[in-house]
């Protein structure tokens, strides 16, 4: 795997969640936060909860392990998710364009929000990064249809590919 390789999922992974934001621009303020009965208590919180584990990564990538994820209720609409996604994905897409090819299989050493150590090489994370992502969009797709709200666009990887050919 390399750099290049990580930059390319990266790409995907902020294609798809630009995708699933825009389905998610058109629910009402009670959509965006009401029970839904998913992992987690609504579609805002599974929304957030994809955010804070981004966020949890790249304090590890600094050395630091938060204790917990930041809370999802500090959202109060899809702008100000969305407003701090970006300003998110412009630090990890700065911290992946100062590595190398070499630093792809760098270990991170850090401590995982339930007390356990834990090491993963670079590689290893942006990937599990991704899948985390694609795993929580399904679900949010699926907690739109259960709502009667339009789901997002396909967020299908071959699709990613498509785009950009």
């Amino acid at each position: 795997m390399t750099l290049q390789d990580l930059d390319n999922l990266l790409d995907y992974n902020y294609w798809a969640r630009d995708r699933m934001l825009d389905a998610l621009d058109l629910l009402t303020p009670e959509q965006f936060t009401q029970a839904a009965g998913g992992s987690f208590t609504s579609i805002r919180d599974t929304a957030a909860h994809m955010l804070g584990a981004e966020i949890v990564w790249y304090f590890r990538w600094h050395g630091e392990s938060p204790s917990a994820l930041p809370p999802g209720d500090r959202f109060a609409d899809v702008a100000s998710l969305r407003r701090e996604w970006r300003q998110h994905e412009s630090k990890m897409r700065s911290f992946l364009q100062t590595r190398s090819d070499a630093d792809v299989d760098k270990v991170y050493h850090y401590t995982l929000t339930t007390g356990p150590s834990g090491s993963s090489p670079l590689w290893q994370i942006v990937q599990h990064l991704v899948n985390h992502g694609t795993y929580h969009r399904g679900q949010v797709t699926t907690l739109l249809r259960q709502i009667g709200a339009k789901p997002p666009e396909s967020t299908d990887l071959i699709g990613f590919y498509r785009s950009r050919a």
